[in-house]
């Protein structure tokens, strides 16, 4: 090959390989992008209660969130019906509920999709579940261990509840006892979502 092809040859690869540099580049200043506005309380994922595809919290991002850790053997589990109605009444100003079925309080024993059934059949959930998982101890996930570094407590029982912000901060977290109509939960819900989301 002659000098002059030679080195366009060279010069030729170089601009490829910038090129595929660049395209790198812009694809993780994307996802650093993606990392940097979403809050560090949502950068979890869970498996999705109906199917357990993964599913990453960061995609609430900006929203309101309600995450309550369930049963469907308990006496609270009417709470249901009033977590749906809450959700069906504030999910277009920006409201999301996460449900997150957990076995530890020994009132939750059956498989993902026997919970995903009864929830839809009984009480017409609609809101997202996700896959049993554990809320406390020392199996409790990386979610519910950050919520009760922030809170100073994990649920004591089911259907504890954590209010975050649009900015993803913990809010305030609410017992068993509080019913998803309560008022003061209710005027909680209503606070944040008055607020702007984040940018």
């Amino acid at each position: 090959m002659k000098p002059a092809m030679k080195n366009l040859s060279r010069l030729s690869r170089a601009v490829r390989m910038a090129g595929l540099a660049g395209w790198a580049l812009a694809g993780a200043s994307v996802h650093a992008g993606e990392a940097q506005s979403c809050p560090a309380t949502l950068q979890h994922s869970f498996p999705r209660l109906q199917d357990e595809k993964p599913q990453s919290l960061c995609q609430y991002s900006g929203k309101v969130v309600l995450i309550v850790n369930t049963a469907s053997y308990c006496g609270f589990t009417g709470q249901y019906k009033g977590l749906e109605a809450l959700y069906a009444r504030y999910k277009h100003k920006g409201l999301v509920v996460l449900g997150f079925p957990s076995n530890d309080f020994s009132q939750e024993t059956g498989s993902n999709q026997q919970i995903a059934d009864f929830c839809e059949n009984t009480f017409g959930v609609k809101f997202p579940m996700f896959a049993k998982s554990s809320v406390k101890g020392p199996e409790a996930s990386p979610l519910y261990r950050q919520l009760a570094q922030l809170s100073g407590g994990a649920p004591r029982w089911n259907f504890h509840k954590y209010l975050l912000g649009r900015n993803g901060q913990l809010v305030e977290s609410y017992s068993s006892l509080t019913a998803p109509d309560s008022k003061g939960l209710v005027r909680a819900i209503e606070q944040q979502l008055a607020m702007p989301p984040t940018r």
